[in-house]
């Protein structure tokens, strides 16, 4: 054993003198090769040159790379350029990336070239907005804003991402640095399912898409985020805190939009494979390869791949996780004009983290802040970790199509498929004693039902987006529509966890239903002036609900009258117009204004009303279907970009209309469905970034606002009036941001405070019930990267300490003691009023401080 050792030893030795050997060589190899001189012109469709246009040439057989910018000729110049042959890409703000290979490049001589950009698609846009400009103050900040936005939005970008995020972040913790924007997962970073929150909008009111596809679950447009997306896939966030313009797709442009950005193809090869540990044992290793430019002398092939497995206790206990992902990104580029993208990403998810959404006031006080469930020595308690847990696969691909058509036509089509698997089983009873734990009161009387839940939450979508684009000297003219198919089997079966899971004979519930959406839209983009566009548009939404609900014990719909099933359907339709104006005061000084209206059709849940026929029940069935939720965003900003100082503000307006909610009927358990009164949310929100030197910036950002309730409520056939101090629940009443980065050569350092102000929680009606004071988190990241393109590049070593403090704040409250009726105009109003703390009262709090260390190595081969 000792020999085989000494020989392990001796033959590392030789690597690493090899690779020394032949890193020590390359620059003198390098050396003695002739020069020469690269120029060109970049133009747009129409043949007009682009100015401040971001050029990068790049060696096809060495590590050769320079980068460079266009004049306001539209020309670039690079000298002491080897002789060979290079790829050279071009880029600029509202064009997409254009790159010609196979450039040649002869000793002593001058070669031209040209390109032609084409009209980049709205994520491309933002990426290079964002980075294309000359302020060093800009470049430097953690959250960017742009000169051409028309409504309020940010951009997350890639380096923020991988040096100032946990690596076992989701998407929601990447934005948390937006302003007003907030996302809390008690289990600590990426341990669980986070909800993000903004302007008054929870889950559910605005959409999220990953590459301009949406995702959301069919029975409501909610989000999961520990299933969907980790941070390893992600390159950049773009989130538009309005309902967008009129191409802005999705199932809910009601509040605001969260462009998720896959990463970008890298043409320098590299292999990286990092290993991650930190608190709550919590274990990460990652794989992941990039093929750089591959496919012959075109090099018309790129390929990216990550693989991870994650496990954790969490910070709460027995709140297992582990998650297993793959990814890949696929281009192959058939003409210079013409691209072709393929995405697919597997997430396999097991947890243990059980149906209820956390420990109760009493819990807490007894078992402390990260109590959550108990271990082997309370086997007949409800929080039994064995009797709680998740199994969810999911998948998500799709196939992209992008042609310049010439002329100025452009057009972009992903044809996609996606599919959630929610397979959960948990308690529902505090003490498990045998095979019937709890009851339920139905309109047909008290019934025994066992002590768990056999639940299933399953769906698989088919869809397409098209997006068309022409390009003129008057403007930009934007068409397209949105199509999606949806089959969804849900269920939730009472079953008995002390006799392996056996379920009982009839449901709470089991439904079927196919959901079908399209969204087409058409606008422009009016050039006014060389310093003025203004951008009308109109999209038409349509939702289209089928569904089959089969008869169950009671719980939902009861019996039928012996039917196996009754079918419903409904059809919701919106007209959603938009306009907006940007104007540049300046080349870095620019204002816009913005009108936009947003939608969200109700969930699948109106239909959960009893449909046995009886003498209380004589016609059931759903009687007038609710509306699709409106919202109406006025808002306006200023965007302003120093060399040394970045400057964005913004105020809006927006009232919501209807909103869409329901509580359960203290007597017979079902779901009373109606719709929330109006409500107006202003505010200001402001912005900035100082370069204090070369490498040091300080960011901040903070918002102030209002939500309130307005109009009437109406259920049941009552109509209230809303008090008008009434708050909008999980709306702060104020937010800030701190931060001060350090970024120069290898070194990235950062340091970020969030403060979230006074909340007001509901318990799913609306009154205010429970007031949450202010909480602060503070984080901490400090990375080293071996950079340059060397033969190690990517190699990186990642500190980060998430509230590094150490506080242990209350973040939210679900009430559940009964609220005492308020009397309003004379009348009873079962929805306000006053109502007192209680011990089962659900909490969520700041998860404890965590360290996680990092160590990833990055390899170049030879050659690229």
């Amino acid at each position: 054993m000792q020999m085989l050792l000494r020989r392990w030893r001796c033959v590392q030795i030789a690597i690493y003198a090899f690779l020394l050997l032949v890193m020590s060589g390359y620059p003198l190899l390098a050396q003695q090769d002739s020069t020469a001189v690269l120029t060109g012109t970049v133009t747009d469709p129409r043949g007009n040159v682009i100015s401040n246009a971001a050029v990068e040439v790049r060696s096809e057989s060495s590590n050769f790379s320079q980068k460079t910018a266009t004049g306001s000729d539209g020309r670039f110049s690079l000298t002491g350029v080897p002789a060979g042959s290079y790829n050279v890409s071009a880029v600029a703000t509202g064009f997409s990336t254009t790159s010609r290979t196979g450039i040649r490049v002869a000793s002593g001589a001058t070669a031209d070239i040209s390109i032609s950009l084409s009209v980049a698609n709205f994520s491309q846009e933002i990426m290079v907005e964002a980075d294309g400009s000359n302020s060093l103050a800009s470049q430097q900040s953690p959250v960017k804003a742009l000169l051409d936005q028309r409504s309020a939005r940010s951009l997350v970008d890639k380096h923020f991402i991988e040096n100032f995020a946990s690596p076992v972040s989701d998407y929601g913790e990447l934005v948390q640095m937006v302003p007003g924007t907030f996302s809390i997962n008690a289990n600590g970073v990426g341990l669980g399912q986070s909800k993000t929150y903004f302007r008054g909008f929870s889950d559910g009111n605005y959409d999220i898409d990953f590459d301009g596809i949406p995702f959301y679950d069919t029975n409501s447009p909610t989000h999961h985020s520990w299933a969907f997306f980790p941070s390893q896939w992600i390159g950049g966030v773009d989130f538009d805190r309005s309902p967008g313009t009129a191409s802005t797709i999705g199932p809910t442009p009601y509040g605001g939009s969260i462009h998720l950005l896959s990463k970008e193809l890298p043409s320098q090869q590299n292999i990286r494979g990092a290993f991650s540990y930190g608190s709550f044992n919590t274990k990460l290793i990652d794989g992941a390869f990039d093929s750089g430019s591959f496919g012959g002398s075109d090099s018309k092939s790129n390929l990216t791949v990550d693989v991870h497995r994650m496990t954790s206790d969490g910070y709460q206990t027995y709140n297992y996780q582990m998650r297993n992902a793959g990814s890949l990104k696929y281009q192959y580029r058939l003409s210079n004009k013409t691209i072709l993208t393929g995405f697919s990403g597997v997430i396999i998810l097991d947890s243990n983290t059980p149906n209820f959404n956390g420990p109760t006031r009493a819990q807490v006080a007894q078992y402390g802040d990260n109590f959550l469930m108990t271990g082997p020595a309370d086997p007949t308690l409800y929080t039994y970790y064995k009797y709680n847990f998740y199994h969810v696969p999911t998948d998500f691909e799709y196939v992209g199509f992008k042609s310049d058509l010439g002329h100025g036509w452009l057009v972009d089509v992903k044809p996609y498929t996606y599919s959630y698997y929610n397979g959960q089983r948990y308690a529902n009873a505090v003490t498990l004693t045998g095979p019937y734990c709890s009851t339920i009161v139905t309109k047909k009387g008290v019934s025994a039902l066992p002590c768990g839940v056999d639940k299933l939450n399953s769906y698989r979508k088919y869809g397409e987006t098209a997006a068309v684009s022409q390009t003129s000297k008057l403007g930009v003219l934007r068409a397209g529509l949105w199509y999606e198919w949806a089959g969804t089997n849900r269920y939730q079966i009472p079953s008995d966890p002390l006799n392996k899971w056996v379920d009982q004979t009839l449901p709470n519930f089991h439904e079927r239903f196919y959901t079908d959406s399209y969204q087409p839209y058409l606008e422009y983009e009016f050039h006014v002036m060389p310093k003025l566009s203004i951008t009308a548009g109109v999209k038409f939404a349509y939702y289209n609900i089928t569904l089959k609900q089969y008869a169950d014990d009671g719980k939902t719909i009861g019996g039928l009258n012996g039917a196996a099933f009754a079918k419903n359907s409904a059809a919701y339709r919106s007209w959603l117009p938009s306009l907006d104006a940007n104007y540049r005061l300046r080349s870095n000084w620019s204002v816009y204004g913005q009108v936009a209206t947003g939608s969200v059709v109700p969930p699948s849940s109106v239909y959960d009303f009893n449909q046995t026929v009886s003498s209380s029940n004589p016609t059931p069935g759903v009687g007038i279907l609710p509306k699709p939720s409106h919202s109406t965003t006025i808002q306006g900003g200023s965007v302003l970009k120093l060399s040394r100082v970045t400057l964005d503000a913004s105020v809006y307006h927006i009232r919501f209309q209807n909103a869409y909610s329901t509580v359960t009927d203290p007597t017979t358990g079902e779901q009373d469905n109606y719709l929330q009164p109006s409500s107006i949310t202003k505010g200001f929100e402001g912005e900035t970034n100082v370069a204090l030197t070369r490498s040091l910036s300080f960011y901040a950002n903070g918002t102030v606002g209002k939500a309130t309730y307005t109009g009437t409520l109406t259920s049941s056939g009552v109509t209230f009036k809303a008090p008008s101090d009434l708050w909008v629940a999980q709306t702060p009443s104020d937010t800030e941001a701190l931060g001060l980065t350090y970024q120069q050569k290898a070194w990235d350092a950062g340091i970020f405070n969030k403060r979230i102000g006074s909340e007001w929680m509901d318990n799913g009606a609306y009154h205010n019930q429970v007031y949450v004071e202010p909480f602060n988190v503070t984080n901490l990241f400090l990375n080293y990267t071996i950079r340059g393109h060397s033969r190690f590049d990517q190699t990186k070593l990642r500190l980060s300490f998430n509230n590094i403090l150490d506080q242990h704040n209350l973040t939210s409250v679900t009430p559940t003691a009964s609220v005492v009726p308020a009397t309003t105009d004379g009348v009873t109003n079962p929805f306000i009023g006053t109502t007192a703390t209680s011990s089962t009262d659900v909490l969520n709090l700041l998860p404890g401080r965590s360290v996680m260390l990092t160590v990833q190595f990055g390899f170049s081969p030879k050659g690229r």
